[in-house]
């Protein structure tokens, strides 16, 4: 930690002789030690990623009836389930706080996260501290997401819920941009900077060259601050 780090996609910030490189930051397997090992799937796969190098989703998302789909979030969000009962009856700000956390990954410093790829539903993502209970909101979403199939991607749908959520609690929004195609596997050349424990909260004295902040001050915290 009281080296500077290093960027692989846009390289150095500030000049240093010691850097760490993508080589020398934490891995999702690092993070996640414990996960299943699911790469030789991949060794006779036919035509990844799955869903097909032929579909266009642009032209799926066309065909969706979105009107009706909204309507169906609507229910979904009034619809107070047993397994994780809805705060007073609606699962709006649940939404929203799963949008803003898929939207607040995004970071400058290289143009990666954001909500363009759904990649919240993916490790580490998907099991940041302060993403709890994020699992619940897409549980909520997939009968959605079964209803209206590939028509609709998850990371729209996420973005979509929220939306709807904002506008049933007498929110006006802008409206609402398709078009974020699915990542169908969780990135793995992801600079994660040089953290080794989760929400670290060291301190460090003395000068030395740093980098530009990530995104979020601590490993596996979303808020969207400094830079998301």
């Amino acid at each position: 930690m009281n080296m500077p780090a290093r960027c692989p996609v846009i390289g150095p910030v500030a000049p240093s002789k010691a850097r760490h490189t993508a080589a020398g930051s934490l891995s999702n397997a690092d993070w996640w030690p414990d996960q299943l090992n699911l790469r030789i799937l991949k060794a006779h796969a036919g035509a990844p990623p799955p869903i097909g190098h032929e579909f266009d989703y642009a032209e799926a998302f066309k065909s969706l009836d979105f009107q009706a789909m909204k309507t169906d979030l609507q229910a979904a969000m009034t619809t107070s389930q047993e397994w994780w009962p809805a705060d007073y009856g609606h699962y709006g700000p649940l939404f929203i706080r799963m949008a803003w956390h898929s939207a607040g990954t995004y970071r400058t410093a290289d143009g990666r996260g954001g909500a363009g790829a759904g990649t919240q539903r993916f490790a580490p993502l998907n099991s940041w501290p302060d993403n709890t209970n994020l699992d619940k909101a897409r549980r909520l979403l997939w009968p959605i997401k079964q209803k209206y199939g590939r028509n609709i991607s998850w990371a729209d749908l996420m973005i979509l819920a929220a939306n709807v959520a904002l506008e049933s609690m007498g929110f006006s929004t802008f409206g609402f941009a398709g078009g974020r195609e699915d990542a169908w596997e969780p990135p793995e050349d992801i600079y994660w900077g040089p953290e080794s424990e989760w929400l670290g909260d060291n301190r460090y004295s003395g000068e030395r060259q740093l980098e530009n902040p990530l995104a979020a001050v601590q490993m596996g915290l979303i808020y969207v601050n400094p830079e998301g």
